[in-house]
């Protein structure tokens, strides 16, 4: 099988991926929970004209000139409906959010006025409508406030309360099996035995998935046989894994069973081996409704992988909105080679020059299995099949790393 383009490969993985059923969670549940309906008040807000400051509620037009000494004639704390009327040469003493009371159209506000007894000076005039928050300033009854396909955050779970929702509908998180391979890894906290390491795939991409708004199903590590292999892949069905995602062991090593467990189980085998680096060896297929991803074991690549096949194929089945992911360009920070057949992504350090401008510098060493130049990474220079070699400052094209 040839190797194909990123974005062929990336068209075939969302095919088809519709966002999934919905499910009704209380408010404090939502967030980062994904919206699939319109979010509609039942009532304006606020739903009476308010004052914004603590002072007084007058007539406009007896504050029109100062100073003007007016009649106290009641108090109008935060959540009392003021039960009299304000007439002329009237006013009362109102605090933040009451209500305004009938006939009064301004507040004053207490720094400019004085009390004595039951009546205030007003020293300096007053424009009609001063510091009211009219009905429905915030927003009206019946507004499109929030939509579909939006992932809601804190401020968005604030404008919900303030709409009285206790309830929110949201999509489904998809479902993703997580299964490292290879007889060579053991847990973190396990001590390694000889010739064996640390897995630290499975970690990365779980965290990958639950920033992505999914949910990572850990199915262990499955040892190079494959039989623990086929009951991996059972477990997930099992599971009712919407994406199954395998680590490593989908190579062309003796060792590598993987794809022959696959198979085994039914899988119909989308395609395997992409033109990229790193990745080349990722392997996408179904399982009947089970999407498979398999990713390498190189850590680097297939954190890479991640970010750039699996986060997109979440967000399809969330409904999620596309969204920017900031700058797509450039200035290259250092000379880099003509590239080959494949899509290479280079791990490199973003940052601003002192005209302002983003600069992205490789790194020199760009080996598959080196995570800790990923994390010392916060951006990913793309270079596109055949490019040819460039110079420090020409423009390139970045994936940035925040999400990882």
């Amino acid at each position: 099988m040839s190797l194909i383009p990123v974005e062929e490969a990336l068209a075939r993985i969302l095919d088809g991926a519709a966002p999934l059923a919905t499910e009704k969670v209380a408010l404090p549940a939502a967030l980062d929970r994904v919206l699939a309906e319109d979010l509609i008040p039942a009532r304006a807000q606020p739903p009476f004209a308010a004052s914004a400051m603590d002072g007084y509620a007058v007539r406009g037009a007896d504050v029109a000139k100062a100073p003007a000494t007016l009649k106290i004639v009641g108090e109008v704390p935060a959540g009392i409906v003021f039960s009299g009327k304000i007439g002329p040469g009237e006013a009362a003493r109102i605090f933040t959010g009451a209500p305004l009371p009938e006939g009064a159209d301004t507040i004053v506000i207490q720094e400019v006025a004085e009390r004595q007894g039951d009546t205030v000076t007003v020293k300096e005039t007053a424009r009609p409508g001063a510091y009211v928050r009219a009905a429905g300033l915030d927003f009206k009854q019946g507004d499109v406030l929030l939509r579909p396909g939006l992932r809601l955050q804190p401020r968005h779970l604030a404008l919900a309360a303030a709409m009285n929702c206790a309830t929110l509908v949201v999509r489904r998180r998809p479902r993703v099996g997580v299964l490292a391979t290879g007889d060579e890894l053991v847990a973190p906290g396990t001590e390694p035995g000889p010739g064996q390491i640390v897995s630290s795939n499975s970690t990365g991409i779980a965290a990958l998935i639950a920033r992505a708004g999914g949910e990572a199903l850990d199915l262990g590590i499955a040892a190079d046989n494959v039989g623990a292999l086929a009951a991996a892949i059972r477990a997930a069905r099992d599971k009712k894994a919407d994406t199954l995602v395998t680590l490593g062991g989908a190579s062309v090593g003796d060792h590598d069973l993987v794809m022959q467990a696959l198979e085994a189980e039914g899988l119909k085998l989308g395609f395997w081996r992409i033109a990229m680096r790193p990745g080349k060896p990722l392997m996408f297929g179904r399982l009947a409704q089970m999407r498979v991803l398999g990713l390498p074991g190189n850590p680097v690549s297939a954190m890479i992988c991640g970010l750039i096949f699996l986060k997109p194929l979440i967000s399809a089945l969330l409904g999620l909105e596309a969204a920017a992911d900031g700058p797509a360009t450039a200035l290259l920070g250092g000379d880099v080679p003509e590239n080959d057949r494949r899509q290479d992504y280079l791990r490199a350090r973003l940052e601003r020059n002192d005209r302002g401008q983003l600069v992205a510098t490789p790194f020199g060493v760009q080996d598959s299995s080196m995570l800790a130049l990923l994390a010392k990474a916060n951006c990913l220079i793309v270079r596109p099949p055949q490019a040819p070699a460039l110079k420090a400052g020409a423009s390139v094209d970045i994936v940035r790393l925040d999400f990882i």
